[in-house]
Parts: C-alpha cells; sequence; structure tokens
C-alpha cells in the first residue's frame, strides 16, 4: 500500500482502494483482479491474517471514515480462526452485507465504544435528516452508521413520492370533473370511472391495483397521504424503493383479492392497502426491537398511529354499511385495509428487519412468499368459480 492510496474515501461514489498497480475502483469489486490480495495473501488462499488486516486499518486510520473503520474492526474481531475472508472484505468495501458477513459483525467480541450516532456534533441540515432517519427506522447502532455513512439520496425516495402524486391529481381531477371533493364516492357517476374495482367488472384484472387512485373523499385521501409521506418515504430511504414497492403493491392487491373473496358485492377505492402494509410492518417492526429503537416518544407515537388508523377504518366500516346512495350497490368495502395489515405484518416485517441483506437467504422470506402465492391462487379460483357456485346476487355494473 503506497503514497496516497486510500482505502475508504469520505465522497460518495468515490471510494477506492488500493493494489500494487495502483487505485482500483469499488465499481470493479465484482470481478477484482488476482493480484489484489497478493501482497498479503501469498499463497492464494482467499484469507488473510486479522494481524496483518488490523495492521493495515491502522496505518491507514487517518484516511478511513471513523465509522467504517469501527465496523471492520469488528470484522476482524469475530474471526475466532484468526483469518479474514478475501470476498467478505470485498463485500464490506462495495456496500454489499451478506447476511454470514452481518452475523459475523454481530458476534463480534469488540463493543462499538465510540460515542453513538446520536451525540455527533455539527452536522448540517441534509446530515441531521439522514440520521434522523436512521433512528426512526433501523433498531441497530451499527446498521444507522452504515447506513448514515452510505446513504447518497440517489436515487431520491420516487416511488412513494409519484404514487402520491398520481393519487393527489387523480382525486383533485374526479373533484372538478364530479363537482364533489368530499365523500365523492356518494356521486351517482363515482363508480362508472374504469379505475375503481367493482365486482361485475373483476375480470378486468388492472382493478385489483389501480383501485388506489380513486378515494372516497378528500377525508379518505388525506390520511393516507400524510402516512404515505411520514412512513413511507423514510422507510424507502432506507430500504430502497423496490423493497418498499413491493411491499406496498403486495398490500394494495391482497387488499382488493381479499374483498373479493370476504366482502364479495362491494366495490373497493383508496390506498389503504398499500399504507396499512407499510405502516403495520413499521410499528411491528418498533415493537419486536423497542429496546434497540433510538426514535423519541415511540409510546406516544405509536399510540397517535394506532388511534389514526383506527379512526380510518371505523370511518371505512362506518361508511360500508351506511345506506348507499345508489341502491343496489353498496358503498366501498373496508376489507383491504386487513388485507394490508395481513402483509406488513408478514412479508413487511421480513424486509423491515432484514436491512441491506439477501431475502433470499431469510427462510421466514420464503415462507411467507409461499403464504401469500397460496392466497393469491386461491383468490383467483375464487374468483372465477365461487361466484357462479354460490349463486351470489351481485349489483348491477356502473
Amino acid at each position: 500500500m503506497m503514497g496516497e492510496c486510500r482505502l475508504w474515501a469520505p465522497s460518495p461514489g468515490r471510494e477506492s482502494i488500493c493494489t500494487n498497480d495502483g487505485l482500483f475502483k469499488l465499481g470493479q469489486l465484482s470481478s477484482p483482479p488476482a493480484s489484489f490480495f497478493s501482497p498479503f495473501d501469498p499463497g492464494n488462499t482467499g484469507y488473510i491474517s486479522t494481524g496483518k488486516f488490523r495492521s493495515l486499518l491502522e496505518s491507514h486510520s487517518s484516511k478511513l471514515d471513523p465509522h467504517k473503520r469501527e465496523v471492520l474492526l469488528a470484522l476482524a474481531d469475530s474471526q475466532a480462526d484468526g483469518q479474514i475472508g478475501y470476498q467478505d472484505f470485498v463485500n464490506l468495501m462495495s456496500n454489499k452485507r451478506s447476511n454470514s458477513f452481518r452475523q459475523a459483525i454481530l458476534q463480534g467480541n469488540r463493543r462499538l465504544c465510540s460515542k453513538a450516532l446520536l451525540e455527533e456534533k455539527g452536522l448540517n441540515l441534509s446530515q441531521r435528516l439522514i440520521r434522523h432517519v436512521a433512528y426512526e427506522t433501523l433498531p441497530r447502532e451499527i446498521d444507522r452508521k452504515w447506513y448514515y455513512d452510505s446513504y447518497t439520496c440517489c436515487p431520491p425516495p420516487w416511488f412513494m413520492i409519484t404514487v402520491t402524486l398520481l393519487e393527489v391529481a387523480f382525486f383533485l381531477y374526479n373533484g372538478v370533473s364530479l363537482g364533489q371533493f368530499v365523500l365523492q364516492v356518494t356521486h351517482p357517476r363515482y363508480l362508472k370511472n374504469s379505475l375503481v374495482y367493482h365486482p361485475q367488472l373483476r375480470a378486468q384484472a388492472w382493478r385489483y391495483l389501480t383501485y388506489i387512485f380513486m378515494h372516497a373523499g378528500i377525508e379518505h385521501l388525506g390520511l393516507n397521504v400524510v402516512l404515505q409521506l411520514l412512513v413511507g418515504v423514510p422507510l424507502e430511504m432506507v430500504h430502497g424503493a423496490t423493497r418498499i414497492g413491493l411491499v406496498y403493491v403486495a398490500g394494495v392487491v391482497a387488499g382488493s383479492l381479499a374483498v373479493s373473496v370476504a366482502d364479495m358485492t362491494a366495490p373497493v377505492v383508496g390506498s389503504s392497502g398499500g399504507v396499512y402494509a407499510l405502516v403495520s410492518a413499521h410499528l411491528a417492526n418498533i415493537v419486536m426491537n423497542w429496546s434497540g429503537m433510538k426514535c423519541q416518544f415511540k409510546l406516544l407515537r405509536m399510540a397517535v398511529a394506532l388511534i389514526c388508523m383506527s379512526m380510518e377504518f371505523g370511518r371505512a366500516v362506518w361508511l360500508r354499511f351506511h345506506p348507499s346512495a345508489y341502491p343496489p350497490c353498496p358503498h366501498p368495502s373496508f376489507v383491504a385495509h386487513l388485507g394490508g395489515v395481513a402483509v406488513g405484518i408478514t412479508l413487511g416485517v421480513v424486509v423491515l428487519r432484514n436491512y441491506e441483506q439477501r431475502l433470499q437467504d431469510q427462510s421466514l422470506w420464503w415462507i411467507f412468499v409461499a403464504m401469500y402465492t397460496v392466497f393469491v391462487l386461491f383468490a383467483v379460483f375464487w374468483n372465477i368459480f365461487a361466484y357462479t357456485l354460490l349463486d351470489l346476487k351481485l349489483p348491477p355494473p356502473p
């Protein structure tokens, strides 16, 4: 290791490590050169001793980010056999943490003795925001530090913001076209929209998803938007659009399918299935990691969240059984909320509990995926056969 070579640069996107040939970019670590470990692994075994590794860290301690140095030292101290695997080192340097690597860190003999991230001073506004998000969503200090060091806001939390903007845009368009913003669902033309799920039109598969863009009124939209932004955006900043989008969409589809099975004569509107999936997953993760979660006033905030969710659910139940403005078709169902909660406390919890870990390595993930798949298949066959076999009297198409 020579000259000004850096093991970990503080600027996002510029991380590099030293080899005999100079600087080696982290973006190429998926296929590192054979000479990469040669100064420390002359036998090409794929391992180097923890003593050499610690000496390497000490010689470059001034150039290392303190948080990353702690993680590297924890990795070194966790190795009972006195050796560090090349792949674990590559995973860490490229911000990829396998489940085995994480276990090595968590089972390390060395405790992180430096001050907590929350105690650091002199942070600018964006750094304080990132730190706040870390403490809102992650239960382990080492995960919070990792997230704080590696987050670059690229890409931004585009999924939840885009979905929210689309929901607001569709609501405003419908409000103008119907001339009604409060309890839009009572308007006689409301159910004629091609986005609403209606039991008579259940063969139109897009309706099982697009119903999220239609809301019963501004009181329905308002709470869903607030929860999406306050809970969904921070979760997406930490776990990424793919994982949070998966939980959200799974909750939406489960919501409409649950209605088609349990409340067969009712239509469905609103994004509550996806919102309740995210919020219930987040609340369950807090409860399961109560001592590790360091967000302020967590008991009070959980109580407020549960009260808001209960009020929204109560509103949906009241509306469902309120006399319809256009009989014989009832008002929209509330069962989608329950479908979202079921997804949140199963698939959602597994996603939130495995920050930056491979979900396919988690046995619970596959169990819940199998359960969700069985439910979807059951609901599909139910929609194909049950309505005819039960000779159910459905409301007329809108």
